[in-house]
């Protein structure tokens, strides 16, 4: 009873909880909706055979490309007061931010409601032209991921995400190839996914160039192509205790998937909330722009 009751709430939250990502950050500098290519509505993608699982349903290419220097830096620790040590920090923190609405960053709205629990992905694509890539066209490969970080109580990836006002998180590998970019953010939510096409995919491509030196070359997918409608992670009723959760698509290039805990998850934002802007910029920050925490 308390599953079909809480299948019943789903759907009739579904119609109003829909969510788009549609700002961008780079280590703490805001990036507003700079290069970002916005869909026309926050409607979900259903399909995973369509073209639109790409980077989402009629989103038009942005004329800004955010830069995403990856730059070789040092932390500086000082353990004596004649010694110091040199650690490499690997890659540029890039923060991909999801809202219900256009151009409203509150955190007093969930990023995404409605019981929209689900996973997060992340992927990177090389191109030769950011601005007039065609993602059904790239090669993708994943560099982030968190499905389910808890299983007592089952605690989704998509509540983190409303913790942290809609930001989440991630580091560019120190190693890949510079270059024209696009950067697939998704949630994939699963309140009605009990059922084949039931899954709700929410992407959005940012535009970006990676500066640096690497030569790395990960391991490829393609969009549609990535995942079927029946995967594990795709066909499921998590309306019961889950210990598990497999996350769609590859295993992401040079990190690893947040184990699931056995412990309740912090609901405490990591994310600065108090800092959250309500403005939205359009145009790419000039270099050298500092950003929240840098001195």
């Amino acid at each position: 009873m308390l599953a079909k009751l809480a299948i019943t709430a789903s759907l009739i939250a579904s119609a109003a909880a829909h969510a788009t990502f549609q700002e961008m950050w780079i280590n703490g500098v805001d990036q507003g909706s700079s290069c970002v290519r916005l869909p026309v509505s926050n409607s979900p993608v259903t399909s995973v055979t369509s073209t639109d699982i790409a980077c989402n349903a009629d989103a038009t290419s942005s004329p800004g490309i955010c830069q995403i220097m990856r730059a070789f830096r040092l932390l500086i620790v000082h353990y004596t007061t004649s010694n110091r040590l040199r650690v490499p920090i690997a890659g540029d923190a890039v923060t991909v931010e999801m809202h219900q609405q256009p151009d409203d960053r509150s955190c007093a709205t969930e990023a995404i409601g409605g019981d929209h629990y689900g996973p997060i992905n992340i992927y990177l694509a090389k191109v030769s032209d950011a601005t007039t890539a065609v993602g059904s066209d790239a090669s993708w490969f994943k560099v982030s991921e968190m499905g389910l970080p808890s299983s007592d109580p089952d605690y989704w990836a998509t509540e983190v995400l409303n913790d942290n006002c809609g930001h989440f998180t991630f580091t560019v590998p120190e190693d890949i190839e510079p270059g024209d970019y696009l950067i697939r953010a998704e949630v994939i939510a699963l309140h009605v996914a009990s059922s084949v096409g039931g899954a709700q995919f929410y992407m959005s491509c940012f535009q970006v160039n990676v500066g640096g030196s690497g030569s790395a070359s990960p391991s490829t997918v393609n969009f549609p192509g990535a995942y079927s409608a029946t995967d594990p992670g795709i066909l499921i009723n998590i309306y019961q205790q889950l210990n598990s959760y497999e996350i769609p698509g590859p295993s992401p290039y040079a990190t690893t998937s947040p184990a699931v805990a056995a412990t309740p998850y912090p609901t405490t934002a990591t994310w600065n909330t108090a800092l959250q802007p309500s403005t939205v910029p359009t145009a790419v920050p000039t270099p050298g722009t500092k950003g929240i925490g840098t001195a």
